[in-house]
């Protein structure tokens, strides 16, 4: 019984200390992080698209917060390593947020959903699928729900597991939004399996969405 309980507490300072760092590191761009404790030591490795920031002058701010993890969650010896983001596209967590930034600033969605799709597949996303649902209207209009997507996305087998996934809620003036995104990368398939993606024309209308005003809807391209 006590191994259970040591493992269901173990559990839970992981996610107290996922979700303190989520917060905490809003402001640096932060993307992922992997805890890992060993007999020793417990390594913190944390992905974040400003890690120069993080680190600060001569440390002191990857100092602090070591300092503060070890005493707020009682953790010996924390270790935290900043890994700064290969491609800041590629990963959901931060392009949901860019979506969610733009909400929150009152800004097209519709234009705002097309570019960051666009922004994902130029990338090198072999597909991507964006779901923004919620108080998507003005004042007072019912919660809606809008879906965009582009490539290749596997909806079912062991390949699922593999997939970039990340959730947001932004909150405008008029309501909470949530801002689902699902990205495949070209590493969540074997090598020896080949797909040929068929980029929509329509991304290219994402260019400048300030300024778009028709409304176009991406499909999902039909399997072979």
């Amino acid at each position: 019984m006590a191994v259970e309980r040591k493992f269901i507490e173990d559990a839970l300072v992981r996610y107290r200390v996922s979700e303190f760092l989520r917060e905490k590191l809003e402001r640096v761009g932060f993307s992922n992080v992997t805890i890992q404790r060993t007999p020793m030591v417990t390594r913190i490795t944390v992905e974040v698209e400003n890690p120069g920031r993080l680190i600060g002058k001569k440390g002191r701010s990857i100092k602090r917060l070591t300092d503060t993890i070890a005493q707020e969650f009682g953790i010996k010896e924390p270790q935290i390593a900043v890994v700064p983001v290969a491609v800041v596209e590629l990963e959901p967590m931060l392009m949901a947020k860019f979506i969610a930034r733009r909400i929150e600033a009152s800004k097209p969605l519709r234009p705002t959903i097309h570019m960051a799709l666009k922004r994902i597949m130029d990338a090198g996303a072999l597909g991507a699928q964006i779901v923004v649902g919620g108080k998507i209207v003005a004042k007072g209009g019912k919660s809606k729900s809008m879906k965009v997507a582009a490539g290749y996305v596997p909806k079912a087998g062991d390949i699922i597991r593999k997939l970039r996934k990340a959730s947001v809620v932004a909150r405008p003036k008029y309501g909470a939004v949530n801002v689902k995104i699902i990205i495949a990368t070209k590493d969540a398939f074997p090598e020896k399996v080949k797909v040929e993606i068929p980029i929509p024309v329509v991304i290219k209308y994402a260019e400048d969405p300030d300024k778009v005003e028709k409304h176009i809807e991406v499909e999902e391209p039909k399997q072979k």
